[in-house]
């Protein structure tokens, strides 16, 4: 396998993470008005990285990438991390 081939494995990897944070940070900025207070690119890298650790989780767990389950744990957690980062913001400010 060439370093080609492992760039977009591991990019392919992360690609559902990364979509669905971002989806979600932004209806996050549009849901609750909390921009001013934390950037709408720290809450994404925050929620990208909550779901690429589940992805990874999911993997060693099930040993198959692409189990529904997997994509389940992973909106959930992305919604939760939003919703605990918003909540941190509504007390704070």
């Amino acid at each position: 396998m060439s370093w080609d081939d492992v760039f977009w494995h591991v990019m392919n990897f992360a690609l559902p993470a990364w979509v669905l944070s971002l989806g979600i940070t932004l209806w996050g900025s549009f849901q609750f008005r909390r921009q001013a207070q934390m950037s709408w690119l720290w809450r994404w890298l925050v929620n990208a990285t909550a779901g690429i650790a589940v992805l990874a989780a999911g993997l060693v767990l099930t040993d198959q990438d692409g189990k529904m389950a997997t994509y389940g744990a992973l909106v959930l957690v992305c919604a939760t991390v939003e919703w605990a980062l918003q909540m941190w913001l509504r007390r704070r400010g």
